[in-house]
């Protein structure tokens, strides 16, 4: 299983976002740090297309990223998430295994695992609006999951979660990571140096670190805070 990440850029007016990025991901948990403003953000929304970049190719297992075989194949949490506050869960994700083209009973199924999976099974029947921000971003995360995918690109997941909930979803994640490519971007780095297999560091739109990281290097913390100031 592969992601084909090939000289891929991203340029705005007055600046370039991503610069040329070329990057092979396999199974497993990448996690991605830089500050805001590294261009995080705007190389997951070309890797799941939801912008062209200005030059390069991304590619999962030879289909581009523009075909409708590569949306089948992808989860995208992004870090501000739309809802619609008056929607019940269970309705909202139900609502969006429709629109990935799952059949309603193979939905009510998968929306019933996904819900118990996050935490969500006594709340599934009340509105969005009351959830809290920890809520949602769960919510957020079940529906990432629906069609069970195997490049699954989550931006900041674990926002808005107490530490309980942290450690649990980073289970999550590594364990999704054993059958999947999951890119996982934060600025918490505790998260990384937990469940990460490597690591992307981004800094002006290029990886100034990619690989893994280990104690031989000393603290991913400490490098973080040395080269960000964060």
């Amino acid at each position: 299983m592969e992601l084909r990440i090939d000289r891929l850029t991203k340029r705005y007016k007055n600046k370039i976002a991503v610069d040329r990025i070329t990057l092979n991901l396999h199974e497993g948990v990448h996690g991605l740090l830089g500050a805001n403003g590294a261009g995080k953000t705007t190389l997951m929304r070309m890797l799941c297309g939801v912008i062209k970049p200005t030059e390069g190719t991304v590619s999962f297992e030879g289909t581009d990223v523009s075909e409708e075989n590569y949306r089948a194949v992808l989860g995208y949490l992004p870090q501000d998430f739309g809802y619609y506050p008056e929607f019940r869960g269970i309705d909202f994700l139900m609502y969006m295994a429709a629109l990935k083209g799952i059949s309603k009973e193979s939905a009510k199924r998968k929306c019933g695992e996904l819900i118990e999976l996050v935490g969500l099974k006594d709340v599934e029947k009340k509105k969005i609006k009351s959830y809290s921000g920890g809520m949602k971003q769960r919510l957020g995360i079940a529906q990432a999951l629906l069609n069970d995918p195997k490049l699954i690109i989550l931006d900041e997941p674990t926002a808005g979660l107490d530490p309980k909930e942290r450690v649990r979803f980073r289970n999550l994640i590594k364990d999704l990571g054993k059958d999947s490519i999951v890119l996982l971007s934060t600025h918490i780095v505790s998260d990384i140096e937990s469940i990460a297999d490597d690591v992307l560091i981004m800094k002006e739109g290029q990886f100034i670190y990619s690989g893994a990281w280990n104690d031989e290097k000393g603290s991913l913390e400490e490098f973080y805070m040395e080269e960000f100031g964060e």
